[in-house]
């Protein structure tokens, strides 16, 4: 979370991704080597369907992560400032979109089931609105997440 203006309480949340680049090129490399080999095992063996087959795995694996690494750079980025909420949604190949509430009317929802300890989707809501913010955290990092927004809330001057 940054504090570079002392009015406004802003957090920036993106997608956590253990595989770099580097990694899913290694990565990428070594599944084509062995479905290579493979492959050439069984067009020799006679069964040269099969080689086809192993050359399409490598590349809906490739179009998996591929796919991953879009998702991977949308943001959301939530700002606090004395009279209002914005947030902005980042989506690769997509408009930014940005939503904005009159701070002093706007509450944060957090599903939980406490018996079965379960965490579910975070909100803001205002007016009848409603809308879900980082989806694609961890349960413990919504949770957290809700602590803080509700605490800059209710923190007067920010």
């Amino acid at each position: 979370m940054e504090r570079s203006n002392p009015k406004i309480w802003r957090a920036v949340l993106r997608p956590h991704r253990s595989l770099s680049r580097q990694g899913f090129i290694v990565l990428m490399l070594a599944v084509a080597f062995i479905n290579f080999t493979g492959g050439v095992m069984f067009y020799l063996a006679g069964a040269w369907p099969v080689a086809g087959f192993m050359g399409l795995d490598v590349a809906l694996l490739w179009w998996a992560f591929n796919r991953n690494f879009a998702d991977a750079r949308r943001s959301e980025r939530i700002e606090i400032s004395e009279t209002e909420v914005l947030v902005e949604t980042r989506r690769d190949g997509q408009e930014n979109q940005q939503q904005r509430f009159v701070r002093a009317w706007v509450r944060v929802e957090l599903e939980e089931d406490i018996e079965r300890e379960l965490i579910g989707g975070l909100f803001l809501r205002s007016h009848g609105r409603k809308i879900e913010i980082g989806r694609f955290l961890g349960p413990a990092e919504r949770k957290g997440l809700a602590g803080e927004l509700r605490k800059a809330l209710a923190t007067r001057n920010i």
